[in-house]
């Protein structure tokens, strides 16, 4: 096993596979050898039923949705903000020395402590819901950009200066276009945030959404209906960041791959 080696694609794919299938045997092991409560751990057959029970009678579809539009809506604002005030701030050392002391601390403090403010500033319905979203998103996409722009080699922007560029023509022409596949590819990882805290958000007035979902799991007491919820949370969380990555293979084609 060499260190930090690829692999040819077949034995990555095979290794791959081996920690799942090796779960789901120990899991029907553990469930039809009635080795466990199924209060505490459903069996697979269970959990697909749980799936098919949410789909059918209590519209998961739509939840769904819903959280896949909260999501959507507050990863594009939280883009529009951090991408380029984060470029400003990676481009012009004054810009960052005003905003750094401000955005600096929020990174932590859990944002949960958040949540009686944004009931007060917003309410409890939807504005509340997608402002908890961008405020998670936010705080990590911001430095993830002032550190892309920063990483540019100095050569290009010198170099660009030296043939009469003015600094916003570097910023847009060498900066932005240097750091864009960094940036892009730390979207898959605000992706897996702002699905770990949408139930977080709709935990509020629990109405629609797949914190809806949970919430009926739990007045009903169904432990299938919480493995169901987590395992379709997870897929979906999968799809779309296989969708992310696809589109930044086809947007940066040119770019050097690592596997």
């Amino acid at each position: 096993m060499e260190l930090r080696q690829p692999l040819p694609r077949s034995t990555a794919l095979t290794i791959s596979f081996i920690a799942p299938v090796l779960l789901i045997v120990i899991w029907c092991a553990l469930t039809y050898g009635h080795l466990v409560s199924p209060d505490t751990l459903p069996s697979p057959t269970e959990v697909l039923r749980g799936i098919l029970q949410l789909f059918i009678e209590q519209d998961l579809a739509s939840s769904v949705w819903i959280s896949g539009k909260r999501i959507g809506i507050a990863f594009l604002l939280a883009s529009a903000v951090a991408v380029p005030l984060g470029v400003l701030m990676g481009a012009f050392e004054p810009i960052n020395r005003f905003f750094e002391p401000i955005v600096a601390p929020l990174r932590y403090m859990p944002i949960s402590a958040f949540i009686p403010l944004l009931i007060w500033y917003f309410g409890i319905y939807e504005s509340q819901k997608i402002a908890f979203l961008f405020l998670g998103v936010f705080v990590y996409l911001l430095p993830v950009v002032v550190f892309a722009i920063r990483a540019v080699p100095e050569e290009l922007v010198q170099t660009a200066l030296t043939l009469g560029a003015s600094k916003f023509q570097v910023i847009y022409s060498v900066l932005l276009p240097s750091a864009l596949p960094d940036i892009f590819d730390s979207f898959r990882v605000m992706n897996a945030i702002l699905w770990t805290y949408v139930i977080l958000a709709e935990a509020v007035n629990p109405e629609h959404g797949l914190g809806y979902m949970v919430e009926l799991a739990r007045t009903h007491q169904k432990v299938s209906w919480s493995f169901a919820g987590l395992i379709v949370i997870g897929g979906i969380g999968l799809i779309t960041d296989f969708v992310i990555r696809g589109i930044s293979n086809l947007l940066f084609r040119w770019r050097e791959k690592a596997f």
